[in-house]
């Protein structure tokens, strides 16, 4: 029987933002409606990009590269009690991967001119995947804790990130 090998991620580019340090950074593209930013690829990616253009909103999925290690129990931007990481978006996962949905603005080759960012300068980007919604859009389905009434954060703070990865 053959074994199988989990595949290795490799970045396909990378996310240009305004956003340079984690505090005060958006914590989701819905807070970051007019914060800017580019998604460049590499070369050998051009041809997949083809198509690209028709698609109002994209999912950008990257490294959490800055985040600090994994936490099974963290207290959530939004929320003052801790929460199991799975039943949040922290950042500190133990695959450290993001998603943002994010409006395409243009293209121009191998880059990608996107608003609603709410991603870190220079992180690393794994993969785009276009947003369709009659496939991502549940808006009326439970959101469980984040249903109660918590914190209205909007902005990050410090308590993912350690001063020294930022």
């Amino acid at each position: 029987m053959k074994s199988h090998q989990p595949p290795l991620f490799r970045p396909i580019g990378k996310i240009r933002s305004p956003h340079k340090n984690p505090v005060g950074t958006p914590i989701q593209p819905t807070y970051a409606a007019s914060s800017q930013g580019l998604v460049l690829l590499d070369p050998p990616f051009e041809d997949a990009l083809n198509g690209i253009e028709g698609f109002q909103r994209l999912w950008l999925l990257y490294l959490f590269d800055r985040a600090d290690p994994f936490q099974p129990l963290v207290i959530p931007y939004r929320d003052n009690r801790p929460r199991g990481l799975f039943a949040t978006r922290a950042p500190s996962r133990p695959n450290p991967i993001g998603m943002s949905v994010v409006r395409l603005l243009g293209r121009d080759g191998l880059e990608l001119r996107v608003a609603g960012l709410d991603v870190l300068d220079d992180t690393p980007l794994l993969d785009i995947k276009p947003y369709v919604p009659a496939f991502d859009a549940h808006p009326s389905s439970a959101a469980g804790w984040l249903d109660e009434q918590g914190e209205d954060r909007r902005v990050a703070d410090q308590r993912f990130h350690h001063p020294d990865r930022s």
